[in-house]
């Protein structure tokens, strides 16, 4: 049985050393006298001998069928394997979400219906009260309107400043860590 070490072309190092053969001692002196000889070859009769090789054991005569709409590497023998080092890149994905940003209209009015459709189909929104600066009854009102809109659609309202003026309504099946939650510059600048 072959060794690791016969398996690299390496000796192996825990074999009993071979013994060499002494070399064969050339002939001590021919005596080169020409003699002519006359040869007359013999007609043989030409033997062909076929050998039929059976076939291995283990080894399919036919190769599997190729899936339909391979369009992948083939071997030698005409089966279809994956070439692992000819990747290409994905088709490029259509997003499905999207983060909106409303803010009121010239009424003074957010589109609270429009809203909830864009959160139940997962895009997040952020609605901006800024403009009502002077307003803060308006600005009131709306968040009330907003506070139900979470109620009704089941996601929570966040604040994203300290006057409560950018909220952020996330959309559905939509992940907001509460715990660790630490917005702006401020957290950044102190480490």
């Amino acid at each position: 049985m072959a060794s690791l070490w016969q398996f690299f072309g390496l000796p192996d190092p825990e074999a009993a050393p071979v013994a060499k053969r002494p070399a064969a001692t050339p002939p001590a002196s021919l005596k080169t006298e020409s003699i002519q000889q006359n040869l007359t070859p013999i007609q043989e009769p030409v033997v062909t001998i076929t050998n039929e090789v059976p076939e291995p054991v283990g080894v399919q005569s036919q190769p599997k069928p190729v899936p339909l709409g391979w369009r992948g590497a083939m071997t030698a023998d005409g089966e279809p394997f994956h070439d692992l080092g000819a990747h290409g890149s994905p088709p490029p994905r259509i997003p499905n979400r999207a983060l909106r940003y409303v803010s009121p209209d010239s009424m003074n009015r957010l589109p609270t219906r429009e809203i909830a459709k864009r959160i139940q189909q997962g895009d997040t929104v952020i609605v901006d009260l800024r403009p009502l600066v002077h307003m803060d009854t308006h600005q009131n009102v709306c968040r009330r309107e907003l506070k139900q809109l979470s109620d009704d659609v089941g996601v929570g309202v966040f604040a994203l400043d300290a006057e409560d003026k950018l909220l952020l309504m996330p959309g559905n099946n939509v992940v907001v860590d509460v715990n660790g939650h630490e917005l702006g510059l401020i957290p950044l600048l102190k480490t």
